[in-house]
């Protein structure tokens, strides 16, 4: 099996975006998949092209994206992605689209295809704090998620995708009082364990 998995580039006058660092100390190989790593940047249009480009060299059965979402405290499994782009601030190459639709054929809205409540509970049972969260924003997060759906659903491809927004890290909180932050060990282990959950329930499903 092959997880092809995806993180951004530092945006929003931050110097390190938690994403990757999370994407390169994953182990290269979890629970007997072989793990894709790839950063893309935070950008509309140019993200998905990047990850759309990966997939059909790859051809992985999975796709699992990461992002940070400063203020959350917890890792939260998107359910989600919805067709419009709604930019409080401009991306990384000056882009900020507002109230425009991902793609005026697409369908208003996806549903992430991974097991979200399994990768909850099994995170949990880490001793991590996980929940389900109901909305990926309308920044270049959604756009990944939603232009990856897209994607596979336009081309009919057997391909599981979703997302998962880890908090800050402790460093990029110096500055910023009474928001929530999250060791680097601690969201490395969530997200392994997120990849362990979707492993064993893709097993589950071709047994």
């Amino acid at each position: 099996m092959k997880i092809l998995v995806t993180a951004f580039d530092p945006f929003g006058g931050e110097k390190i975006n938690p994403s990757y660092e999370v994407l390169t100390r994953l182990n290269d190989v979890i629970e007997g998949a072989e793990i894709i790593k790839l950063q893309v940047p935070t950008a509309f249009y140019v993200s998905v092209d990047r990850a759309i480009e990966k997939i059909k060299e790859e051809k992985p059965d999975v796709v699992l994206s990461i992002g940070q979402a400063g203020g959350r405290f917890d890792i939260t499994i998107e359910r989600v992605a919805i067709n419009i782009d709604d930019a409080r601030i401009p991306d990384n190459l000056g882009q900020q689209p507002i109230d425009t639709p991902i793609d005026e054929s697409g369908e208003p809205a996806y549903f992430s295809t991974l097991p979200i409540k399994a990768i909850v509970n099994g995170i949990r049972e880490e001793k991590i704090p996980a929940s389900i969260s109901n909305s990926a924003g309308t920044y270049v997060c959604n756009h990944l998620l939603y232009g990856i759906l897209n994607y596979i659903k336009k081309n009919k491809l057997n391909i599981k995708a979703g997302f998962i927004h880890i908090p800050y890290l402790p460093e990029q909180v110096i500055d910023k009082p009474n928001t929530p932050s999250m060791s680097i060990e601690t969201m490395v282990k969530a997200i392994e364990t997120a990849i362990k959950v979707i492993v064993r329930e893709e097993k589950k499903t071709t047994m």
